[in-house]
């Protein structure tokens, strides 16, 4: 089973992204930042928050439903804001996507928040809301349940440094993989968690027995070309059986986001 962790970041660079996972087929591929406007038929439109202004693709989740036709997707949404078409402002859900090949049922899957809730009226201030989704998937080739929870972590204007808001995130992001795993899975937990290697969040996730396979396996970022701040981490892959492990690479090339995909084989 191929396992793929990424931000999309929006879908600014789907031109190169969505070749690459139509050629990569990934089992399953966890996806952040994902954009949902069901309202606009437009292909971009454009997020603004202060100086920070970011194009985005207008329906990534469509795009990506497209770009891998024989996967179950699931949306799950964090907050509905505004994006904009020029001076026209344009309902638009933001949060992040699940999909899962078809051949492997899933038998279980908890949509859960990990910091605050649904925000309805707004994208809201910094620390916004963040959605998490686990899986349950039958792996039939090997015989066993294999459990998978993703998050986008809190973006927080100081930087990433530890805070009792990461710390509660880690906690829930882990009870969401307890909820939805049961004994004997296979468990893997993974995203975009906005902190560095030696975070309190990783150190949560440690003592309850998960191995982080980015730093321990000698990969020095996740961050691609198109990501120029100081810090090359945001990104993990922690699996809790690390014999199971066939595989693990942070991919380089190509680049299709200011993030690298993480891809775990099992």
């Amino acid at each position: 089973m191929r396992i793929m962790c990424l931000n999309g970041w929006g879908g600014k660079l789907h031109d190169v992204l969505l070749p690459y996972l139509a050629e990569a087929q990934p089992d399953v591929l966890c996806l952040q930042e994902v954009v949902h406007s069901p309202a606009s038929d437009k292909d971009w439109l454009t997020y603004r928050d202060g100086d920070h202004v970011l194009p985005q693709r207008a329906n990534f989740f469509r795009d990506m439903c497209e770009a891998l036709p024989d996967h179950v997707a699931v949306f799950c949404p964090a907050a509905q804001g505004v994006l904009w078409d020029g001076e026209v402002q344009v309902p638009s859900q933001w949060g992040l996507a699940t999909f899962v090949q078809r051949d492997a049922p899933i038998i279980g899957q908890v949509q859960g928040f990990v910091h605050k809730g649904y925000g309805a009226h707004g994208y809201g201030d910094h620390p916004r809301s963040r959605s998490a989704h686990a899986v349950r998937i039958y792996d039939h080739g090997a015989d066993r349940a294999v459990s998978i929870t993703h998050m986008h972590g809190l973006r927080d204007l100081r930087g990433k440094l530890d805070t009792p808001e990461r710390a509660a995130q880690a906690s829930a992001l882990l009870a969401l993989s307890e909820q939805v795993s049961e004994v004997g899975d296979l468990r893997v937990i993974c995203g975009d968690f906005n902190v560095e290697p030696e975070s309190e969040t990783l150190g949560i996730l440690g003592q309850a027995g998960f191995v982080e396979l980015v730093t321990s396996r000698g990969f020095t970022t996740t961050r691609s070309a198109h990501y120029s701040k100081p810090g090359r981490f945001a990104d993990y892959m922690l699996i809790d059986r690390a014999q199971a492990v066939k595989g693990f690479q942070v991919v380089q090339h190509p680049e299709v986001s200011d993030h690298c995909p993480l891809v775990l084989e099992v």
